[in-house]
């Protein structure tokens, strides 16, 4: 089911809102993508180009002879990524919308790059940021709580 969803980098300085289907989400696995966002892979909600606003307008790196990506430089939130040409759609990372919880992936992408070490991390243990004493201390310190 199509959604209107809103969301935007760290700093706030650059908004969106995107007609995406949450349960279409997928996890991008290539080297170009890892690179641009410095995880093991990426998670995607695509959406045609004309059902994507900017409130305000990103700032785009040419990452490829072939595509570009949407991001915002004050604070080095990545956006997404769209082919030059404007033909097909544009990719909004998920972890960059208001409220990712409705986003299922659906499938991977570039699995011939895929770290496969990193596709099941369950069996490690866990720890919330509010268990890192370090982390909470440093949040009261500036007079704030510890963000989710």
């Amino acid at each position: 089911m199509i959604r209107a969803m809103g969301g935007g980098c760290q700093c706030g300085r650059v908004r969106y809102t995107a007609e995406v289907e949450p349960e279409e989400a997928y996890l991008c696995h290539c080297r170009m993508c890892r690179k641009a966002t410095g995880g093991v892979s990426i998670a995607y909600s695509n959406a045609p180009p004309e059902k994507v606003t900017w409130h305000s307008e990103p700032d785009w790196y040419q990452s490829s002879p072939i595509a570009h990506r949407p991001f915002c430089s004050h604070c080095g939130t990545p956006l997404g990524f769209a082919f030059l040409d404007g033909k097909g759609n544009i990719d909004i990372t998920v972890g960059s919308f208001d409220d990712p919880t409705p986003f299922r992936p659906s499938k991977n992408y570039a699995t011939e790059s895929m770290l496969t070490a990193w596709t099941d991390t369950r069996h490690l243990p866990g720890m919330t940021s509010a268990e890192n004493p370090n982390v909470v201390k440093r949040w009261e310190d500036a007079g704030l709580e510890p963000p989710e």
